[in-house]
């Protein structure tokens, strides 16, 4: 063609891909009273276009891969197809994808522009959807500071030139319609950036499902086509969250809880005939899965997200999970996934310096990387980072059923100088160290998820003593349900490891918990940052020979049961693990067999979980006094400690004894409020646990007041052992 339709300007860029608006080139066109059709198609021989079965040919723009037609004869851009032939003999027949403009409705582009749409994964990412009564995937994805974005993939040869997206430009989003495409095909954005010619492809952040590490493409999903089956814990949902319901949470690690052959991961498939039933049998309430969502490195254990709309590809597809989580619903079993909006990895197809600029992090490197894991920091005072992660939080709360979040490191979040030294850190505008711009984040996300799902719970790993992360934001608070006690959880391991010789030099230790138990909704946690990184596992932390150990860490669950706070136990915890923990190799499920003593420890962490959840004066009340009293804390020299739970609304309670020495305390006077008979209900050192067996039998209490109780029963304390009491009988 000697004479096209576009100035040699226009020509060049939709040619060498900077044309911000391939919209206004490609596709058909009304010039001059006549219809003109283009199509940029690189490698191609001939191009031709059909109408009703009828083909015309386009004529090639001399030295370029632009074609097109003119039709004098139309004043209408009919539907039409492209046939399109390559020097290989190939020929490819499909509609033109720049027929179909992209579209988002006015009120979605108003929303995301001012970075409040809390839903933003309905609108960006890869849509299978029907448009002009054409089947294909409208692509969206957010890059405000790219020179070019096109989507790229197996259906185009991976060739940034073929598919050239369309730039909105009041909202930063680039997007795409393509016909033809379905759910199942694999594709990534190729990137032109302004910096320094720098080109990169990048999975899609907002990308519903991955491929299978080490490749990282992106794969078109839809996940609205699951049939759920769990309408009735959803109804339920609120009353089994609730702070005066037991929430027992068995942690878990989907990779590496069991193994088929000794190194094949199981699939969803495979964790809903296996897992679901032991936790259901081991009486927890509810499961915690370590990140789930897509992640190119095992090592990390999840925690360094590249996909963060994707659950990982290693145990299945969406639907998989979905299934996985239904489930547990239909199980009577809760489901909380731990999220990860501290930071992301440096990955190149991963969000960082997404768009040739720092989008998604801070750009200073003070604010923008995290030291501690090499990773980059999001900017959350950047309206559009921050309705991006909300957008994510609930989106696995609608779409996956999720019953809540764990929040990972929420304390990195909450401070500018986290793992900084002096220098190293930019103080805030009040001159302060606390990160405003992550606390007003988090404020809005707690706010934004509990409007929309009340009945589910997000959760704090925060391990410093900010005030208010369990307060109401409404009162100066972050928000959460829960926070960790992780100092409950160092001070009690730290305990623990004495030699009972020596522990009666460390008593306050433990009663040190009680002076802030209260102060927040606490839960404790035994969690895997325990049983790794040469921290030795939960059975090999305990003192002394192999009998001690078992006798000292069911004592150990014993306190955790007993003590106010909702609970967490980190697989292999619960049956006694030798080895430290490691994301590459099953647990070492073969101990049951070899030694009955880890059956035992199960049986044990089976009754506490029983008691937990039956007995109101263990759970009902966890948050202030009326459901606590301390017996005696003052016994440091023998190492015991004594208190009772309360339940406010039965008028029942339970009395605890904890004996942390080997030493069998016979004639242990106890003060109890009530006449009556007192029966054991709860002893770690029984033989069904694998204990000595020094128990106690139904014992009537004696008039005379003890520990400032109007009478006392005495007692035979077992040694390393926890003994629970409960009134069974009034006074004859």
């Amino acid at each position: 063609m000697d004479n096209p339709t576009l100035d040699r300007g226009t020509i060049e860029a939709i040619v060498r891909g900077y044309h911000a608006t391939p919209f206004d080139v490609l596709g058909p066109h009304m010039v001059g009273g006549h219809l003109v059709i283009r199509a940029l198609e690189p490698d191609a021989q001939a191009v031709e276009v059909g109408f009703a079965q009828s083909f015309s040919p386009m004529t090639r723009v001399p030295g370029t891969a632009l074609f097109e037609a003119v039709f004098p004869d139309r004043d209408q851009p009919d539907s039409y197809v492209l046939r399109v032939t390559y020097a290989d003999g190939n020929v490819l027949l499909h509609e033109d994808t720049y027929a179909f403009p992209p579209v988002l409705t006015d009120l979605d582009t108003y929303l995301m522009g001012e970075g409040t749409h809390l839903h933003i994964y309905e609108q960006l990412g890869a849509h299978a959807i029907e448009m002009n009564g054409v089947k294909g995937v409208r692509f969206a994805v957010w890059a405000p500071n790219a020179q070019r974005v096109s989507v790229v993939g197996n259906f185009n040869n991976w060739d940034g030139r073929r598919h050239p997206m369309q730039f909105q430009h009041e909202i930063g989003v680039w997007a795409l319609f393509i016909p033809g495409l379905g759910e199942g095909e694999v594709y990534k954005y190729e990137i032109k950036t302004h910096y320094q010619d720098y080109m990169v492809t990048k999975a899609d952040p907002v990308g519903f499902a991955a491929e299978l590490r080490p490749n990282n493409a992106s794969i078109v999903w839809d996940i609205d086509k699951y049939a759920w089956g769990d309408k009735d814990w959803l109804a339920q949902r609120e009353e089994r969250n609730a702070p005066d319901k037991p929430i027992s949470i068995y942690e878990l690690h989907l990779g590496s809880w069991r193994r088929r052959d000794g190194w094949q991961w199981l699939t969803y498939q495979d964790l809903i005939d296996d897992l679901i039933p032991y936790v259901k049998d081991m009486g927890f309430t509810h499961i915690e899965l370590l990140p789930v969502s897509e992640h190119p490195f095992d090592g990390s254990w999840g925690y360094q997200v590249t996909g963060f709309f994707a659950p990982s590809s290693r145990y299945g597809s969406p639907d998989d999970f979905m299934a996985f989580i239904d489930a547990c619903h239909q199980a009577d079993l809760g489901v909380l996934i731990d999220w990860v909006p501290a930071h992301f990895p440096t990955d190149e197809h991963g969000l960082g310096f997404f768009d040739g600029t720092h989008l998604y992090e801070h750009s200073d490197p003070r604010q923008g990387t995290q030291p501690d894991w090499g990773t980059y920091v999001f900017n959350y005072g950047r309206n559009e980072v921050a309705q991006f992660l909300i957008s994510n939080a609930i989106f696995w709360l609608k779409k996956y059923h999720i019953d809540g979040l764990r929040v990972d490191a929420v304390a990195s979040m909450l401070y500018l100088d986290f793992s900084r030294k002096p220098g190293e850190w930019v103080a805030n505008r009040f001159g302060g160290r606390e990160n405003l711009e992550a606390i007003g984040f988090i404020r809005r996300f707690n706010d934004e998820l509990h409007q929309l799902f009340p009945a589910a719970i997000t959760i704090a790993e925060e391990s410093t003593s900010f005030p208010g992360v369990t307060r109401a934001t409404t009162e100066g608070g972050l928000g959460f349900d829960y926070k960790w006690n992780m100092g409950w959880m160092h001070d009690t391991l730290q305990f623990f490891k004495n030699e009972p010789i020596y522990r009666s030099f460390h008593h306050g230790t433990l009663t040190f918990s009680l002076l802030y138990a209260f102060s927040e909704k606490f839960l404790l946690p035994f969690s895997h940052d325990e049983v790794v990184h040469l921290k030795k596992s939960m059975l090999d932390k305990m003192p002394g020979d192999v009998w001690q150990k078992f006798a000292n860490l069911r004592l150990l669950y014993g306190y955790q049961w007993s003590h106010p706070g909702k609970k967490l136990l980190f697989m292999g915890g619960e049956f006694g693990q030798w080895r430290e923990w490691s994301e590459a190799r099953s647990l070492d499920w073969h101990l049951l067999g070899e030694d009955p003593r880890h059956g035992q420890l199960q049986a044990c962490l089976r009754r506490l979980n029983e008691l937990y959840q039956h007995e109101a004066a263990l759970h009902e009340e966890e948050y202030s006094w009326e459901g606590f009293q301390w017996i005696d804390l003052h016994d440091y020299e023998r190492s015991i400690l004594s208190y009772a739970r309360l339940s406010p609304n039965t008028g029942e309670s339970i009395q605890v004894i904890l004996n942390f020495t080997p030493i069998v305390r016979h004639d242990y006077r106890l003060g109890v409020p009530k006449p009556g008979t007192y029966e054991e209900i709860f002893n770690s050192d029984s033989v069904e646990f694998g204990g000595s067996n020094v128990i106690n039998t139904p014992r009537p209490t004696l008039n005379t007041p003890w520990h400032g109780q109007p009478n006392s029963i005495e007692l035979t304390l077992p040694p390393l052992g926890a003994v629970f009491l409960k009134h069974v009988a009034d006074e004859q």
